[in-house]
Parts: structure tokens; sequence; C-alpha cells
């Protein structure tokens, strides 16, 4: 099924014209190393040992037309030679707005709300570095698409860059992978984005954004400025008020909207008996309407956790940093086209499905491949609805492929 889409989305196709050509008419096709790798994090596999079932399934292979697979040390290999000059992560991005444009296309938006995150992976590899929670690893950097649940955008790090650093170039970067006739509308982020570049880039472009506030010396200043009657009771025991703020650099004032709860213990050193949440925004929506629609970015975790856990991305396989970029994003495109299945092909109420639920009850089907009348059959061992809904998702993905 995964395969069946990819195919309907030109994937293969895809990655054949923008990865390098093997060097030899014997060697594999660009498209041979990263389907493999895709089908593999959809089936659970997280190592490159882990091709080996891909390629001890006869019949999947029989079905995919995959005669030949590479040794997983060739892979490595290849990671590693398209990570090394940086050519491969720039295709494999081509091929990701690709996948993201062919979804967007057959989606009826035409703006989105960008959550910007970075997470750690903890790696004991050589040249990884140490992270802020002084375990070493890498830091990459995504860019979601709330709306669909799509990794717009990802950059690959070592563990030692700032969550923050280039936070307005990843903006740029985002914006330039929207396809044509839709845009990004909304752009939300923690304290790492709390940038004058970036929220110049937003005023620039129209778009608003919410961005958790660091309280730095002059957000403090501006907390305390605000009188006591300003205060107005929010949630449970929260008080809500707002003033307005500007940066050094930023060209335009914003909004600060302050929440504040009262301390459990008292500080010795900070006599305010109360904690504070400052959010920085341009919206126009009333203070406790922009509270709500800045905590929907919490979602962004559970997408993160899918792409690290449900596939396998919170374990790199090789030693080094270029060559894990590489598998990372390969990992981005399996998870993207994952997403791509529950919006394009999957019944309604499949989308709130993880990976994990739906290998279990769908992708792990025991099945049989025979020949009859010059026919290449599949008999399945399922009962009648799993296979209605299987043929429903066939005749989907040749729609796609053909409308």
């Amino acid at each position: 099924l995964p395969y069946e889409m990819a195919k309907a989305l030109r994937l293969p196709e895809v990655i054949d014209r923008e990865l390098p050509a093997p060097g030899s008419g014997h060697g594999y096709r660009p498209s041979g190393f990263v389907m493999p790798l895709v089908l593999m994090l959809h089936g659970g596999g997280k190592k490159l040992e882990d091709l080996r079932e891909i390629k001890g399934e006869v019949s999947l292979r029989k079905l995919l037309g995959m005669k030949e697979l590479p040794a997983s040390s060739t892979v490595g290999d290849w990671l590693r030679r398209m990570g090394k000059d940086g050519s491969g992560l720039k295709s494999l991005a081509r091929v990701n707005q690709h996948e993201v444009a062919e979804v967007l296309r057959r989606d009826n938006r035409a703006e989105y709300t960008l959550d910007a995150d970075a997470s750690v992976i903890e790696a004991e590899k050589e040249e990884a570095k140490w992270t802020y929670k002084k375990e070493k690893g890498y830091q990459p950097l995504l860019g979601f698409l709330f709306e669909v649940g799509l990794v717009l955008g990802d950059e690959f790090r070592d563990g030692n860059i700032p969550a923050g650093a280039g936070a307005a170039e990843f903006l740029e970067l985002c914006q330039q992978m929207m396809p044509k006739g839709k845009r990004l509308a909304y752009y939300r982020a923690d304290s790492a984005s709390y940038q004058a570049g970036v929220m110049n880039r937003c005023f620039r472009d129209h778009m608003v954004f919410s961005i958790t506030a660091d309280q730095d010396s002059a957000v403090k200043e501006a907390i305390r400025g605000i009188g006591q009657g300003e205060w107005q009771a929010h949630e449970g025991d929260r008080q809500i008020a707002e003033t307005v703020h500007t940066m050094n650099r930023t060209r335009e004032a914003f909004r600060l909207i302050v929440q504040r709860w009262p301390k459990l213990q008292a500080e010795l050193f900070d006599p305010d008996p109360y904690c504070y949440h400052a959010i920085a925004t341009n919206r126009e929506e009333p203070a406790n309407k922009v509270v709500a629609l800045h905590n929907q970015r919490g979602q962004t975790e559970n997408f993160i956790k899918e792409l690290k856990e449900g596939f396998g991305m919170n374990w790199m396989p090789c030693g080094e940093t270029y060559a894990n970029a590489v598998f990372f994003r390969i990992g981005v495109i399996a998870y993207n086209l994952f997403q791509a299945m529950k919006l394009l092909s999957l019944p309604p109420w499949w989308r709130t499905e993880t990976i994990a639920t739906v290998r279990w009850r769908l992708y792990q089907t025991a099945a049989k491949v025979v020949h009859h009348a010059h026919q290449v059959l599949l008999k399945l061992a399922a009962p009648g609805d799993k296979i209605k809904l299987l043929m429903q998702i066939r005749r989907r993905c040749l729609q796609i492929a053909y409308g």
C-alpha cells in the first residue's frame, strides 16, 4: 500500500530524476536505495540491517517488481556518498517538496500554519556533539504544516547548535517549499524563535505570528509595567493581560500577551509572587483566543513523536553526521508518505491513527502470491471488511495516479 501510494504520487520517478544517477550501467538507480528504506521504515525497521527483511519478502518484491536490492553495507556507502557533497540532501529536499505539493494540490485550503520546533536525537556517535540536555546527539529543526501534519522543511543539525540559530532563514526555506497558489499565513514557535529577524519577515510577508517570548530584562520590565487593574481572570488560577512591546531591531511594535499564576512556593531572591508566560503576536483576536490558538502548537509534539518513534528517527545508523542527515530526510519522506495515505486514500476516521496502529490493523495481514491463468493474484487471509478496505485504498491510488 505505501509503495502504490508512492507510485501514485510519482515518487520513484522523481527520485530517479532528482538524485545523481549510478556511475555505471550495473549500478542501482536512486529509487533502488530510497524506496526500500521507505518501505523498511513503514514496516517498523530502524537499522540498515533491517533491509534484509525486505530482501527476504520474496512475495512483496515480486509484487513491486524489485528483482534486486542493495546490501545494507552498500546502502550505508550510498548514504555517505549522497551526504558528503550535499548534493543528495538538496535532491531529497526537492523530492519532499514534490511530495508535499502533490498532497496540498488536492487540499482545498490556500493558507496554512507553520509550526517550527527543534528536537533532540540521542546518539553515541563519535561525531555527535553535546546537546543542551547534556547528552551527545543531534538537534534537527522541523517545520510542520499544522492542518495536514506534513513536514514542510527539515534541517539536520549537530547537537551543539542552538535551536534558534538560523530561525529566520529556516522560515524563508519553508516559504520557498510551498507550492504555487498556497502560502504560509500563520507562524508559531517557542522562545527559540523570539527574534527580530523572524518577526520582521512575518511583518514583511503579511504573515501573522505567535511566538513564546523569551523573558529577558526588557520583557520582564514590560510585564512589571502592567497595572494591577489590567489583569483579568483567565483559566483556573490564571490571569491574563497584555501590553505593547518592541525589540531593538523589529520594524513594528507587537502585542505581548501575558499570563500569570501564583507561585506554589515563595523564592528567596525573587519577591514576585507570580509565574509568567508571555506570547509575542501580531494577531488581532482577543487575548484569550490568541492563547488558545498558540497552545495548539502542542500538536507538534505528537508529530515529532510519530516521526521519531513511529518511523525510527530517534536512532541514526551512520557515524558521519552528513550521512545521517540523508537518512533523516528519507525518514521525513517516509513519514510524509504515511500522512499522504491518511489524507488521500484511507477513510477519514483513520486520520488520527498512528503508524503503529496501521501496521497492526492493516500492514500485518497474512497473504500469498499465486499465479493462475496468466495472472498474478494476491490471496489475503483477512475478513471481508478488511479486503474491501484494501481494495478501496488501491482504487484511490489508481485515481490519484491517473486522475
